[in-house]
């Protein structure tokens, strides 16, 4: 799959290639004749599959209003990783209908915190676009599940659940959301329970994050929490920056908890 940068490069070649006109109507504006957006979206779904198209058509979108920035250079794993999380990003907060204020503060908390106010602002800028446009959930997450290392989409289905919970509660059509996210990004069911098991607090929420049933034996559960500490440790997507690697610092902190809860019940030493 091309990265981000290489489908943002094409487009903005191929604007200036083309040297669309300024119609009559958009002249007085400074901006493009409306067709730099369809450009865009063509050859992203052309080059880089769904998510390509709807990167292409949102930057497409944001040239036509004179607004040409965005993020700074990355590296392309973290390049891709940051778009599929705008992306998913969107899917998300459009589940149950309406983008809620609360959702969108927390996504623009975190860009902030992990990406700093210029990049942030220019992520925003995009996922605003990505938002006004018709998402197809299946192939997006599809084509993401199929070039992203299995850590990573560990990593996003993490911030997606915060996304769902930021308000307070995570209803049936955000679940159902999760769920489905979860099986086209290929992640397993059992890892999906454990991320699940973070943000929905039960009695044995803390065997679920640790993937292990509360009639395990104390060798078990030990095993269990060496493997899950194996799993989620932020070393595991620190290739995508440090930001990101930060980030998943939570993650694995709910591991420990949940170990240090579980190790306490039964005085495990």
């Amino acid at each position: 799959m091309f990265s981000f940068f290489s489908i943002v490069l094409i487009v903005v070649v191929a604007l200036v290639v083309f040297n669309l006109p300024k119609s009559k109507s958009t002249a007085s504006s400074g901006r493009r004749g409306g067709y730099s957006k369809w450009i865009g979206g063509g050859l992203g779904w052309a080059l880089g599959g769904p998510i390509g198209a709807l990167l292409g058509f949102a930057f497409g979108s944001v040239f036509e209003q004179g607004q040409t920035g965005m993020p700074g250079s990355q590296p392309t794993r973290q390049g891709d990783f940051n778009v599929s999380l705008l992306v998913l990003s969107a899917a998300m907060m459009k589940a149950d209908g309406t983008v809620k204020k609360s959702e969108l503060d927390y996504v623009k908390q975190f860009l902030y915190r992990n990406f700093g106010k210029e990049a942030a602002e220019q992520y925003l800028l995009m996922l605003r676009e990505i938002l006004k446009q018709e998402i197809n959930l299946q192939e997006v997450a599809g084509q993401i599940g199929g070039f992203m290392d299995y850590s990573s989409r560990l990593q996003l289905m993490h911030y997606l659940f915060g996304i769902a919970g930021s308000d307070g509660q995570l209803n049936a059509i955000e679940l159902d959301m999760l769920q489905h996210i979860a099986s086209y990004l290929g992640v397993g069911s059992a890892d999906f329970t454990s991320i699940k098991a973070m943000f929905v607090k039960e009695t044995d929420s803390a065997y679920k994050i640790l993937e292990v049933s509360p009639e395990a034996s104390d060798e078990e559960v030990k095993k269990a929490y060496r493997e899950m500490a194996v799993k989620f440790h932020p070393d595991k997507v620190s290739h995508l920056g440090e930001e990101v690697r930060a980030a998943a610092e939570e993650k694995f902190k709910q591991v420990t908890d949940a170990w240090e809860q579980v190790k306490k019940q039964r005085g495990i030493k």
